[in-house]
């Protein structure tokens, strides 16, 4: 496939002359979308085909992340606003099965809309445990405090989003939920014992080890490399995410530009793969970061080449679904938020 492995983002809702020759001279082998770069349907599909044809390729990824709830970046009046992921483990609190179903369907909604515009890999869904105290950033992302609830409901999204024709990723690998920080601005140190961690934090990804996607968290983990977040330690991407998580996916590290991770773009993307991710994630769209980047980033090939590969072949045709009683499970979920956030949670058709 001659693709390197990193995916970047680019400036605004088209390409510009600059960008076209750079995707084509440099070859990432994904493109991740933002707010800034999505107007409308048609227009992400002339983007997403434009990327392609610079690429002279279809076997690359799209990305965006699609969460539901805060993190979602396709919004009204082309797209409907998806409920966060907190009131499927709400609804999981009385109803499990009614939650499951509940939170297929909110995956396979959202794996619809992505399909019919050429995106497809959905970066959801967020497998981690919040603990008390941390910071909100990730908040009602996580599904649950409980890590048996996450793991029902993370799978339940997997399915669903797979079914959609769409592949999603599970995050942020090997646990942000216990952080007292925002990786977008500083790094956090997490403090919890190897055990702690085994016990609650590694569950869940565990458990959904299988996924074809995965992405890291920029957090510090005394208990296994005092000095290195997790994206750019060999230690944890080697002995917790790939040997004792058992991660047989693909899996790109967070977006490096963000404050967590110091030094030169070039240094973070060596870092980076040297650490032991597949791939180099990249998302600011800034052009002069991402030659740096690309300069640094290897030729998809070996053990990452066989991960993209297999993480291809795990796509499928999107099965028939019954969108209204799709909409319908999504709304009665997000019904069970109503007192705790004071808002109308109303699933917009």
């Amino acid at each position: 496939m001659d693709l390197k492995a990193f995916i970047p983002s680019c400036a605004g809702t088209h390409l510009s002359y600059d960008e076209r020759a750079f995707f084509a001279r440099e070859r990432p082998c994904g493109l991740i979308l933002f707010a800034r770069n999505c107007q409308s349907p048609d227009q992400i599909r002339a983007l997403v085909a434009s990327f392609k044809e610079a690429l002279g390729s279809d076997e690359v990824l799209v990305l965006v992340d699609q969460e539901g709830g805060r993190v979602q970046r396709l919004r009204p009046p082309h797209w409907r606003n998806m409920p966060p992921a907190r009131c499927y483990g709400d609804l999981y609190d009385t109803d499990p099965e009614a939650a499951k179903r509940a939170a297929f369907a909110g995956a396979r909604l959202m794996a619809a809309e992505l399909y019919a515009i050429g995106i497809n890999v959905n970066c959801t869904p967020c497998l981690d445990v919040p603990q008390p105290g941390a910071h909100d950033i990730i908040g009602d992302r996580a599904f649950s405090p409980d890590p048996d609830v996450i793991i029902a409901l993370g799978r339940a999204v997997m399915e669903g989003t797979l079914a959609g024709g769409v592949l999603p990723v599970i995050k942020h690998v090997p646990g942000h939920g216990r952080a007292l920080a925002d990786s977008h601005l500083a790094l956090p140190r997490i403090d919890a014992s190897e055990a702690e961690l085994e016990a609650v934090d590694f569950r869940p990804f565990r458990a959904l080890r299988d996924a074809p996607l995965a992405m890291t968290a920029h957090v510090l983990l005394p208990a296994f490399d005092e000095r290195r977040p997790a994206t750019v330690s060999p230690a944890i991407m080697g002995k917790v995410i790939r040997d004792s998580i058992g991660l047989t996916g693909l899996v790109m590290s967070d977006d490096i530009g963000m404050q967590a991770l110091g030094g030169p773009y070039a240094e973070r993307t060596s870092a980076v793969i040297a650490a032991g991710c597949d791939v180099v994630l990249h998302c600011s769209g800034r052009l002069l970061e991402m030659i740096e980047v690309a300069g640094a980033a290897p030729p998809l090939d070996g053990l990452a080449g066989e991960r993209f590969a297999h993480a291809r072949a795990a796509f499928r045709e999107p099965q028939p679904f019954d969108k209204e009683e799709a909409l319908a499970l999504v709304t009665e979920a997000a019904a069970t938020r109503v007192a705790s956030l004071g808002k109308d949670p109303t699933v917009q058709a």
